[in-house]
């Protein structure tokens, strides 16, 4: 329980001086957690004894209320014996006293059985809160170390990604961006700048074909012989 008063009870010097010294959070609290475990077998235990207790006093207490009731019937008996003569008078009040005495005695045990059953029963529900309370508290820091374990892996990976991009010199990015920029400009220059080149050198070398082909104008005297041949030729005529 003590590390849980160190650890947990936020607004305290004490707990807020152990919490910043703090390197593993999650081993701590496990550590807190197994502490309340020993502390629930402690008083489990505990519960038992003081439960073997009442249970002997609420027997001692029944078995103090019969001898009572005995001493008081062997009382009577004795007393109707000395009346009735089978025994001395004398001797049958003695007796008779002695029987009262040891009442008196019996009643004295039961008080104190009865006052003990009640003090042990006492004891028995105040342990019995314990538990409970100790085993709400178990199962909640168990649900809080749950959480606690994934914030943890949350906060790691974001403190990994905030320092990875806190050393990220943003100044060199931009340069390098900007290089990157100017190098595709002029890639895409230089493309075009080689399309039009091949584009001129296809154009030139169209014109010299056509000047130089020689196609049309022999099919154009072929077209003029078979002409002959066959006297179409009108002009000749």
């Amino acid at each position: 329980m003590n590390i849980f008063k160190r650890l947990f009870k936020i607004g305290e010097a004490e707990a807020n001086s152990a919490i910043d010294k703090m390197e593993d959070p999650i081993k701590l609290t496990e550590q807190g957690i197994r502490d309340l475990k020993q502390d629930l077998e402690k008083n489990l235990e505990a519960l038992a004894q003081v439960k073997a207790l009442a249970i002997r006093a609420k027997n001692d207490q029944e078995e103090y209320l019969d001898k009572k009731e005995d001493y008081h019937n062997k009382a009577i008996l004795i007393l109707k014996k000395g009346q009735s003569g089978d025994m001395d008078k004398t001797e049958s009040d003695r007796l008779a006293r002695e029987a009262l005495v040891k009442k008196e005695e019996a009643q004295k045990h039961v008080e104190r059985s009865e006052e003990e059953a009640k003090k042990f029963n006492e004891n028995v529900a105040q342990l019995e809160r314990n538990i409970q309370t100790i085993k709400s508290n178990i199962s909640n820091w168990e649900n809080e170390l749950r959480t606690l374990k994934a914030r943890v892996k949350v906060s790691n990976a974001t403190k990994s990604l905030n320092k990875q991009m806190a050393e990220i010199d943003s100044s060199s990015t931009v340069s390098m961006l900007e290089r990157m920029k100017e190098k595709v400009a002029q890639e895409e220059a230089l493309a075009e700048a080689y399309g039009d080149i091949a584009g001129a050198s296809k154009s030139i070398d169209e014109e010299l074909e056509k000047a130089a082909s020689t196609t049309e104008a022999k099919a154009e005297d072929d077209l003029s012989k078979l002409k002959d041949q066959l006297g179409l030729n009108d002009d000749k005529k």
